[in-house]
């Protein structure tokens, strides 16, 4: 048979208008059933949430499909993703020693010894901390660019806590225990690979191997929001970074002996939110990646001047929940016996020092700081005892919130203390105290503890709002569930 002759382009152009009207309409036929019908009982199993900007639901009826999203494997594509970045990152021999971490830390686990799993963990983290065994570790790593260090130092360190953490939960596992591939899929996930957070391995097992991948109301959009204001503050820290120079300034000793009281004062607390800052926009950043992966990861840390109290001093929330999970709360139980808080507190410090690196510093900042940590609850302890308990009572609890927040304002200035001298220096941080408590009283002392108290009145008063919302909504929920 021969070429058949084409058909006239008028003819060709009504066809495909017929085809494009009709399926315009079946499709807006099928558009408006789904919308109607989406909450049916016969679509509870098939449809599931989708596209949460748009308030969508995901038809999920075919198995082929969703099995190629990977919601049922995602820690296991978590993990994959990871794992191979390090090594294109990094190379195979930095591969090999966190490789070499991760098998040695789950041959121990099997053992289901607790003692053994800190033993091990500690040692392991010793031997990327102390010399000559670090300086050895890092020959593995070849090539040379400007974050390597960070990058070594940050995998190598957070790798061994999430396997103490893998260990540990490993021991308290009743039945079996958790496979080799179970601790890779949580160390690989490549967020917290790097810098961090740490999330304990309960949480983040549960957490990515769970089906029901569901979102709050508006979740995305708070996300958003979320991301759009760390970018935010980083352009504010740059701009502030050209005016400011809170960093420099401390290390010119000539030129802070110069600086009034207030100045003074001012740069230390400065440096201290600024280091806020950066932890806030860093783990605020990685969060916010770990929260579009369906993870609910640890909160950037609370904000300097929020802060009265030591218990509640840290900058990083993951190494924070990890020692108060695996040893502040374990050893000290609810922390109102003298002697069990001081054996958590020095085991705490204890391995807070290696966790930073042992130094003449290091050391001076986690005495104090435990020092602090004890000496609130001996104080507590010698006031809740008569006559101190019983002038109180009658005080009232104005007066009594006034008195505690001098306190608390003092305190304030002794968390500043304790710790710009691990941002700064040890003469830095004895110089602000030297003028501040010595050379300044009483005019420049008592009014930098002015302006404090009336800081943490104001915290502690929004402290206040906040827990009877909390409790507000509790009793909402408890009259719902009741109703129900």
């Amino acid at each position: 048979m021969g070429v058949k002759a084409a058909l006239p382009r008028y003819e060709l152009c009504l066809y495909t208008a017929v085809l494009g009207v009709a399926m315009v309409w079946a499709a807006s036929w099928i558009v408006e059933a789904s919308s109607d019908n989406v909450d049916r009982k016969a679509f509870k199993e098939s449809v599931k949430p989708g596209w949460h900007y748009f308030g969508r639901k995901m038809d999920v009826a075919d198995f082929e499909w969703i099995g190629i999203d990977g919601c049922k494997h995602r820690s296991l594509i978590f993990g994959m993703y990871g794992l191979l970045a390090v090594l294109v990152t990094m190379g195979w021999t930095f591969m090999g020693l966190i490789l070499s971490h991760c098998f040695m830390l789950y041959s121990v686990a099997l053992v289901k010894r607790k003692w053994l799993c800190f033993l091990a963990g500690l040692g392991t983290l010793a031997s990327i901390k102390l010399e000559p065994y670090n300086s050895w570790q890092e020959t593995m790593v070849t090539g040379s660019f400007d974050l390597q260090d960070i990058l070594f130092y940050g995998g190598c360190g957070f790798t061994i806590m999430r396997c103490m953490s893998f260990a540990l939960e490993n021991c308290e596992r009743q039945e079996g225990s958790y496979s080799f591939l179970d601790l890779l899929k949580y160390n690989f996930y490549l967020p917290f690979f790097f810098f961090g957070p740490i999330m304990t391995f309960d949480k983040f097992h549960a957490q990515a191997n769970s089906s029901k991948l569901s979102r709050k109301d508006r979740e995305m959009w708070n996300i958003t929001t979320q991301a759009l204001l760390y970018l935010g503050v980083i352009l504010v820290v740059d701009v502030f970074f050209h005016y400011l120079y809170i960093l420099t300034i401390p290390g010119d000793m000539r030129l802070v002996q110069k600086l009034s009281d207030w100045s003074l004062a001012g740069l230390a607390y400065s440096n201290l939110v600024y280091d806020w800052v950066k932890a806030a926009v860093m783990f605020g950043v990685i969060n916010t990646v770990a929260r579009l992966d369906h993870l609910d990861p640890p909160q950037p840390p609370k904000c300097i001047t929020m802060l009265y109290v030591f218990s509640e001093t840290h900058f990083d929330r993951g190494i924070n929940d990890w020692l108060c999970r695996y040893v502040y709360d374990y050893i000290g139980g609810d922390h109102d016996k003298i002697f069990k808080e001081l054996l958590a507190t020095l085991c705490t410090f204890g391995i807070t020092t290696l966790w930073l690196g042992p130094c003449e510093l290091v050391y001076i900042w986690s005495f104090f700081n435990c020092f602090g940590l004890n000496f609130e609850l001996w104080v507590a302890k010698f006031f809740s005892f008569p006559p101190f308990s019983t002038i109180e009572g009658a005080l009232g609890e104005s007066m009594s919130r006034r008195i505690r927040g001098v306190f608390n304002a003092a305190n304030f200035w002794t968390i500043v203390l304790y710790n710009v001298l691990s941002l700064n220096s040890l003469e830095f941080a004895k110089m602000v105290g030297r003028r501040l408590i010595f050379k300044g009283f009483p005019f420049s002392t008592l009014s930098v503890l002015l302006v404090t108290y009336c800081g943490v009145q104001l915290v502690k008063e929004r402290e206040r709002t906040l827990a009877l919302l909390d409790e507000q909504e509790a009793a909402k929920m408890a009259e719902k569930e009741k109703a129900e």
